[in-house]
């Protein structure tokens, strides 16, 4: 399968390095790029890429506003790029649907595999910046009141393992502390993500600690 990829950033230069990089790559096609956050949106709608590559600041529309739009509108996978290393750009990128996350400075291979994973349905994070967003998320709100209309769908176990989720648990780990075969987990995180209409695992612990089934200071 060849990963369609939109490239959105109003340097030229900065296309043009990510363009050289994807070019040489036998399963990735830079299909369209564009300079503005609502031309970003335009052409994601008229090429329908597998992959959009979003830098945050943006003129016209920033990046964040127009990955949500994206997000909203199809099934492409965004990853932000920006040259700050800000939580409060991680978060809001977060929310706003986005599957993954780097610096500019990342190298051309981690630049790579983050496009083969987040086409792959993968979530994008380093581990390092996931025990950050969660830990700064946690400590910035104020306990949330729990909704149970919000998860009712779930039973508790599926309940529990997005608890886990939250909290940073890898699948292993996850079933290492329920005493449950790894491949029981993947099928409780497929669920709940389904259930729930998520799209990855970092929409999921944005989605915990949004509803209170996961208060500021479990991570």
């Amino acid at each position: 399968m060849t990963i369609s990829v939109l490239l959105a950033d109003d340097q030229d230069l900065v296309r043009a390095g990510f363009s050289m990089i994807l070019s040489v790559e036998d399963d990735i096609s830079v299909v369209a790029e564009a300079a503005s956050g609502r031309r970003a949106i335009e052409l994601a709608g008229q090429h329908e890429p597998d992959v959009v590559l979003m830098d945050v600041q943006m003129p016209d529309l920033d990046g964040i506003a127009a990955a949500a739009e994206i997000t909203r509108r199809s099934d492409a996978r965004v990853v932000m790029l920006t040259t700050f290393d800000r939580d409060d750009y991680l978060f809001e990128s977060l929310r706003a649907g986005a599957s993954g996350f780097l610096l500019k400075n990342a190298d051309s291979d981690d630049l790579v595999a983050a496009l083969r994973s987040v086409a792959d349905g993968h979530a994008l994070l380093a581990p390092e910046v996931t025990r950050r967003v969660i830990a700064r998320f946690a400590t910035a709100r104020e306990a949330s009141t729990y909704r149970p209309d919000l998860v009712q769908g779930l039973t508790d176990r599926e309940q529990e393992v997005l608890a886990l989720v939250a909290r940073g648990y890898s699948n292993g780990e996850i079933a290492d502390h329920l005493v449950v075969g790894e491949a029981t987990v993947k099928t409780h995180v497929s669920r709940v993500l389904t259930k729930l209409g998520l799209r990855d695992r970092v929409q999921a612990v944005v989605f915990a600690y949004e509803t209170g089934l996961v208060a500021p200071g479990d991570a």
